[in-house]
């Protein structure tokens, strides 16, 4: 079974990547692809390029072989819909693998608005991330679009190519790569909230940043 994590990670940070391996071991996934997207539909577009977020990641990801990068979205033009990257994983694979889509809770409670989002459902399952302890909190039309399709163990999801969704606790850390880039555009530290090969990367391209000033961290 295979996981698919799409974001900007714009930049990557550990968050993205404590959540991708917790998910990986407690779904059993023979891999997560981290997909980066090009253009979101939903949100303004990355700071960074799209060369950039992806050496970021390879980097990032680079001493973990069950957690790899998939840069289809960066080659595509215009906006990124996840429906079209999954049909193309779907051609990959074949349509007997389970694919998921991992999703945290605030996006899949607008997944109405999301792209031909009830094809999503023909060519994968979808995964929730919920904090522990905390309920989920959707609109009314989808709480009973997925009332027959929510999966109460992992192992149904092995059992099925796609069609489910399943709500999975996962210890997730208060990071986002929103206050990252605030911190650096401040000239303030942000390590130990990213992988030092991604901080480095950054101190050396000057990104985030207004200027090609010195940033004193």
């Amino acid at each position: 079974m295979i996981g698919i994590f799409g974001g900007t990670f714009d930049p990557v940070h550990f968050g993205h990547l404590r959540t991708a391996l917790e998910i990986k071991e407690s779904l059993e996934l023979a891999q997560v692809r981290l997909v980066p997207c090009r253009r979101p539909p939903h949100r303004e577009p990355p700071a960074a390029s799209a060369e950039q977020r992806l050496i970021m990641l390879r980097s990032a990801v680079q001493n973990e072989p069950a957690i790899t990068i998939d840069p289809q979205e960066l080659q595509r033009e215009g906006a990124s819909f996840s429906v079209d990257t999954l049909a193309a994983i779907r051609k990959e694979t074949g349509e007997t693998t389970p694919i998921c889509l991992i999703v945290g809770m605030d996006a899949f409670a607008g997944l109405e608005t999301w792209h031909r989002w009830r094809t999503l459902f023909d060519l994968a399952h979808i995964v929730v991330m919920q904090r522990a302890g905390i309920a989920p909190s959707l609109p009314h039309t989808l709480t009973e679009f997925i009332e027959d399709k929510t999966a109460q163990t992992v192992s149904m999801l092995h059992s099925n190519p796609s069609g489910l969704i399943l709500f999975q606790e996962v210890i997730q850390l208060d990071i986002s790569a929103t206050r990252i880039r605030r911190l650096i555009k401040e000239g303030r530290n942000p390590r130990w909230l990213l992988p030092d090969s991604v901080l480095q990367m950054i101190k050396e391209q000057h990104l985030y940043t207004q200027s090609c000033q010195q940033i004193n961290y």
